[in-house]
């Protein structure tokens, strides 16, 4: 995503100068890019084929669901935490307050360390799952990118306009879609030295 932001960030620079006045060469902002089909450049959005085939959406409803434990996770800390918190604001200050305040620090700490070593399991599973799901459409596309007699494929998120009739996004997923249905998506552990 950060890649898809920066590149978006990057188009959006490149075309801040069309917002201006257009030469009259340029096609009024409304009117699409068409032009003439290219032979054999065939364009592919690998992030629309997460999306849209049957095992991308089981592997992100799967991932949704360790998300949500791992916040359930958190939250059951912090609740006693804030309780504490609370509670400390009503009591006077004394040096014995100090030392509850700063025990509780430490433990808000902890906590904290764990949601991000959480976050970064997280992150780890989803890693994992797209490598998978590339790895099985990889001969789907193979087969596609043949089939389709495509001598150069390209990053659909790439184009800034065109004719994109030679897309084999669709053809790709209704591939995987029969060879995959799902994966296995379990939550990757990371060592708590990886927290640090």
């Amino acid at each position: 995503m950060p890649i898809r932001s920066l590149l978006l960030s990057a188009s959006l620079l490149l075309a801040a100068p069309a917002l201006g006045q257009a030469p009259a060469s340029q096609p009024p902002a409304s009117q699409p890019l068409g032009g003439p089909l290219v032979p054999g450049v065939c364009l592919l959005s690998r992030e629309a084929v997460f999306t849209n085939a049957v095992v991308g959406k089981a592997a992100n409803t799967r991932l949704q669901e360790l998300a949500r434990a791992a916040q359930a996770e958190i939250d059951a800390g912090r609740t006693p935490l804030e309780a504490e918190a609370k509670a400390l604001e009503a009591v006077a200050d004394s040096a014995q307050t100090r030392q509850r305040r700063e025990a509780l620090a430490t433990r808000w700490q902890a906590l904290q360390a764990k949601a991000a070593h959480n976050g970064r399991e997280i992150e780890a599973t989803r890693a994992k799952a797209l490598e998978r799901i590339a790895n099985e459409a990889q001969p789907v596309i193979a087969q596609t990118y043949a089939g389709r007699k495509c001598g150069l494929l390209l990053d659909r998120s790439m184009a800034l306009g065109g004719n994109f009739a030679n897309d084999i996004t669709a053809d790709v997923v209704k591939g995987l879609d029969a060879r995959l249905q799902s994966i296995p998506v379990e939550r990757e552990r990371l060592p708590e030295a990886a927290a640090r």
